[in-house]
């Protein structure tokens, strides 16, 4: 076993215990369900799903459907809170609905474009290592349960609270972040269809205001759950408020963007064109072209 391999294996605890501290929060003060609140029983379900979807994808080596179990576990997750939930409520019924769509619009297009690609190169090196692969699809698992924290724990919290200005406006942010993401991949996708394109990088369209519109509209949405969420909170709940600087520390840290960046610095750097890109375009916040 090498090296890395040790220092992901060592790395899994690590994960695991942070969710077991995110589970502690969410569910003080929540509903209970056989003896244990539902808030856990949610973030147990959703780490499961990804270590018996991982078995199959080992054996097969594919990483296929890495982000389609990921849309599986958001909507597992919000089918069970609603199944084992008998206090839902208006405010848990819109944050179920929003979520949802979400995560059938971006599971379907992931699924359908890592389809017609062949792959994700992402994992080229990841996949034939077991803990490695292991590891990503672990941390997949606390991805879901954090970006989702806020919204379960409102939906779990035993409180009916009545929808005012803050459900306005975090809706309104919601709209606007995913109309954003559903807008910026299908200009890339229009763009990677043509194939005077092939090769080249996307500087049109939102992609000239920001060189990561779509993760610019997915925080923005996950905001918008929080703000949702936030009246329904109590007592340690509000620390589940920290769902979208998740989301916003893992694309722009982790796995979003700084994979992202090196590969296209790695296929364009030293080009005029693209290092002006670089220069005159911001990395997330969208901001009219110079």
């Amino acid at each position: 076993m090498s090296d890395v391999e040790r220092q992901r294996l060592m790395a899994m605890p690590i994960v695991l215990l942070i969710g077991a501290g995110l589970a502690w929060l969410g569910s003080q003060n929540g509903v209970v369900v056989g003896g244990l609140p539902l808030f856990t029983w949610v973030v147990m379900l959703a780490f499961v799903i990804q270590w018996v979807a991982f078995v199959p994808a080992y054996l097969n080596q594919t990483e296929h459907y890495y982000d389609l179990m990921g849309s599986v576990t958001y909507l597992s997750v919000l089918v069970f809170t609603v199944a084992f939930n008998p206090e839902m409520n208006t405010r848990g019924w819109l944050l179920v609905g929003l979520i949802a769509i979400w995560t059938i619009r971006l599971g379907s297009f992931l699924f359908l474009r890592t389809r017609k690609a062949g792959g994700d190169g992402r994992f080229d090196d990841i996949k034939t290592s077991w803990p490695q692969f292991l590891l990503v699809w672990t941390l997949q698992g606390l991805w879901v349960t954090f970006s989702v924290a806020a919204a379960l724990a409102a939906m779990t919290s035993g409180r009916d609270v009545t929808l005012g200005i803050l459900a306005f406006i975090g809706t309104s942010l919601w709209v606007i972040g995913f109309g954003i993401e559903v807008v910026a991949d299908a200009q890339k996708s229009a763009f990677r269809a043509k194939p005077e394109n092939k090769g080249k990088f996307i500087n049109t369209g939102l992609w000239a205001w920001s060189r990561h519109p779509n993760y610019f509209g997915e925080i923005l949405l996950w905001i918008g759950i929080a703000v949702i969420a936030w009246p329904a909170l109590r007592g340690w709940q509000l620390g589940t408020l920290i769902s979208p600087v998740f989301t916003i520390i893992l694309l722009m840290r982790v796995s979003g963007v700084p994979m992202l960046e090196a590969r296209a610095d790695e296929k364009w750097g030293g080009q005029d064109d693209y290092e002006a890109y670089k220069e005159n375009t911001p990395v997330l916040v969208p901001r009219p072209p110079k």
